[in-house]
């Protein structure tokens, strides 16, 4: 006969059994994000799907990489299911890789919906500051968004360029009517993007609407260097112009027929400040629209991958992002519909809309004048 205790002592060891196996897992997935990093970086993903199948040497060649380096990834992608081999006589340097069909598009074709080599990128930056981030847990401090470099900026930006150029302007603003007829209205209309970042919803609404001009505004100066970068390789001209500059100038006050905040609010150290900015730089008849991480009303531990994600990034990157300036609201990437509606109203807005855009990681607000 088990006892109670005998029970209690075999569930505790499954249930430690299953973490272990859990932790070991997550370790083979660290090595799998890093290492597509690497192939993300040097083009290996893209070359694979021009090129392949490819030996070691091939690719070394085509990439202006060690062989010796390019073999060990190879082998080790492999071994993680990413690429697939080709086996051929001759040894080590002989054996051919390929990127699997749908595997390219996730890892090489950046126009996708699914291309998601950024992440990536992203994670990789995201624990670039470690031992200041150490720091920032006993201090209550913060990390500025500087210190996390090139890649989380760069990251963030190629991860959502797609999206913003494919979808923003022909399925998002088309599902708020009275915004899209403004836009595809004969006069002029004119939209202010704040913390616009590398450029990419700018760009993505001038793209849409050939009438419309876009000032993006952003602090980060790389990230408006960026921008500029990412808009001249498109016929749009002087439409769209990027500005390291407060948004909240008054000099802007009543310009814009549209304000956007596109995955930003919930990184200010204050996000209310922000909104109040927004609500000034509209016209009276003008439209204010933040879009932000889709996760639930309320905490609730497994809720959705969507949420620890989430999380992930927000104890990483995102809070302490937003507790480099002092005072903060300490907002991080959960912020929930509730918490924005805060803020919404004590800037100054009379309420918050939630739009009916379906829309895997995003929700879509309106705030209402």
């Amino acid at each position: 006969m088990v006892t109670a205790t005998q029970f209690e002592t075999e569930q505790t060891a499954a249930r430690r059994d299953a973490f272990i196996e859990r932790l070991f897992q997550s370790a083979l997935g660290a090595f799998d994000i890093f290492t597509i990093h690497l192939g993300d970086r040097l083009g290996f993903y893209e070359v694979l799907s021009a090129d392949g199948p490819l030996t070691s040497v091939e690719l070394a060649a085509r990439t202006g990489t060690h062989e010796r380096y390019a073999r060990e990834w190879m082998e080790q992608q492999a071994m993680a299911g990413i690429l697939e081999v080709k086996e051929t006589p001759g040894g080590n340097g002989a054996r051919r890789f390929c990127l699997p069909s749908g595997h390219d598009e996730v890892l090489a074709q950046r126009d996708s919906l699914n291309y998601l080599a950024p992440l990536a990128q992203i994670v990789a930056g995201a624990v670039r500051p470690i031992d200041a981030l150490l720091t920032a847990f006993r201090t209550g401090g913060g990390v500025p968004f500087a210190a996390y470099g090139a890649d989380v900026r760069e990251g963030q930006a190629r991860i959502n360029r797609a999206a913003f150029l494919y979808q923003l302007g022909k399925e998002w603003l088309p599902a708020i009517p009275e915004v899209h007829a403004r836009l595809s209205g004969a006069s002029p209309a004119r939209v202010a993007d704040v913390g616009c970042g590398a450029g990419w919803s700018s760009i993505g609404i001038a793209l849409h609407y050939p009438n419309v001009r876009v000032d993006g505004f952003d602090l980060d100066g790389p990230s408006v260097e960026l921008a500029r970068t990412n808009a001249g390789q498109y016929a749009i001209g002087e439409r769209v112009r990027f500005f390291v500059r407060d948004a909240g100038d008054n000099g802007l006050a009543g310009q814009y027929d549209l304000v956007t905040a596109f995955e930003c609010i919930h990184d200010m150290s204050n996000p209310v400040g922000a909104l109040r900015s927004m609500r000034r730089l509209a016209k009276d008849d003008g439209a204010v629209l933040v879009v932000d991480e889709r996760v639930g009303e309320e905490f609730q531990p497994g809720a959705s991958v969507v949420e620890r994600l989430m999380y992930g990034f927000s104890v990483l990157h995102c809070l302490p992002s937003g507790m480099a300036d002092q005072p903060s609201a300490g907002t991080g990437a959960a912020m929930r519909p509730s918490t924005l509606r805060r803020y919404a109203l004590d800037a100054g807005f009379r309420g918050v809309e939630i739009l009916p855009i379906n829309n895997f990681l995003f929700r879509f607000y309106r705030l209402l004048l």
